[in-house]
């Protein structure tokens, strides 16, 4: 008797059928978060390798939705394949314009988001991996990539559109970007500016010439990389105040890298009195040369103490050394500890620095 009733035709459909088409429907409303996660889970075997210190959950926070949405829409194709239209109706077939078409093509391109809707969640945790990596390592170029995660989700939604023009309402793609392409050439006309900072961007992120964080200098703009965007570049520089840069004149101008140097340089000259004795500056020379020579954080090969030349109502003493650091405060610090050595060592011989009208006894050049 029940096989009687599941027989039971109503609609041209039989009970039985509808009762499938209600089971896969529930089946899936009951499955859904179950099998979202065991599929992101299996996404998360591919990324584990890169991703260390991040866990699952995150993972399945962003895919759980997406997923769930895909693993519905699969029941619902699966649950309507038990019925049939009633022929009654006269629908007219699907590929012919109608509520058959009109349902089906719904469906192909809420598959084909659902699943954009996926790769953007999965790009999204690559950018988690790429912040929770430049976090705890000391390269920081996995931190330059994140403001490229927007753009790759551009290019995926682009794709993403031609693809349901192509597939679900059969349009010639080629033609379409032929005729496109005279639109997008005065586009382009027009963007000159912004597509040549887009270009620079680019060339920044795969030549490396500085990364977030850099000491960097252009021009007469000194300070530090804060951020790189697709058309400016961020600096926060030594007075503090925030520069926007065009990356187009990034890559267009010499650019000088502070941070990559491994030491730093001081150069200048001692004006010293011009009745100072031969034997007071080779005194001199050699008790700032020794001292150069012995400090610890100071290239001794590359350190020059040397009588230089005639000056204008003066002698003058070339002082060069090099610092084995390129930290700034070590530097200023260990400069000054040198200046007062000097100031010792020209008292020690009873010489006197010149007095020159025009410029300082020690002359920075």
């Amino acid at each position: 008797m029940l096989q009687d009733f599941l027989q039971t035709t109503f609609l041209e459909n039989t009970i039985e059928n509808f009762c499938w088409f209600a089971g896969i429907i529930l089946a899936g409303l009951l499955l859904k978060k179950y099998l979202s996660r065991i599929l992101s889970r299996f996404v998360f075997r591919f990324f584990k390798k890169y991703s260390h210190g991040i866990a699952f959950e995150n993972l399945w926070t962003l895919l759980r939705k997406p997923v769930e949405v895909f693993i519905l829409l699969v029941s619902v194709y699966f649950a309507f394949d038990r019925l049939e239209f009633p022929s009654g109706w006269n629908l007219a077939p699907r590929h012919f314009w109608g509520l058959r078409m009109f349902l089906f093509r719904s469906f192909q391109v809420s598959v084909i988001l659902s699943i954009t809707w996926i790769l953007f969640r999965m790009i999204d945790f690559f950018g988690l991996i790429l912040l929770h990596r430049s976090s705890y390592k000391e390269s920081r170029t996995n931190h330059q990539l994140i403001p490229f995660i927007n753009f790759i989700k551009i290019i995926a939604a682009v794709f993403s559109l031609f693809f349901i023009l192509g597939t679900v309402f059969k349009l010639d793609i080629a033609s379409l970007i032929a005729g496109l392409g005279i639109g997008g050439l005065a586009i382009a006309l027009a963007a000159k500016e912004s597509l040549e900072n887009l270009i620079g961007s680019f060339t920044i992120f795969m030549d490396k010439p500085f990364v977030i964080g850099d000491q960097i200098k252009i021009g007469n703009i000194e300070g530090q990389v804060e951020r790189i965007g697709f058309r400016s570049t961020r600096i926060r520089t030594d007075d503090k105040t925030y520069v926007t840069v065009p990356n187009k004149k990034i890559v267009d101008t010499e650019l000088d890298n502070l941070s990559l140097r491994t030491e730093r340089r001081a150069k200048f000259f001692l004006h010293l009195n011009s009745n100072t004795s031969p034997e007071q500056l080779k005194a001199i020379v050699a008790d700032i040369q020794t001292y150069l020579d012995q400090h610890p954080e100071i290239n001794k090969e590359e350190s020059r103490v040397r009588f230089y030349e005639f000056g204008q109502n003066s002698l003058k003493l070339l002082v060069l050394y090099y610092l084995n650091t390129a930290n700034y405060d070590s530097y200023i610090n260990v400069r000054q500890e040198i200046n007062f050595r000097i100031i010792e060592a020209v008292k020690n011989q009873g010489a006197n620095f010149a007095v020159i009208p025009t410029s300082l006894a020690i002359q920075k050049q």
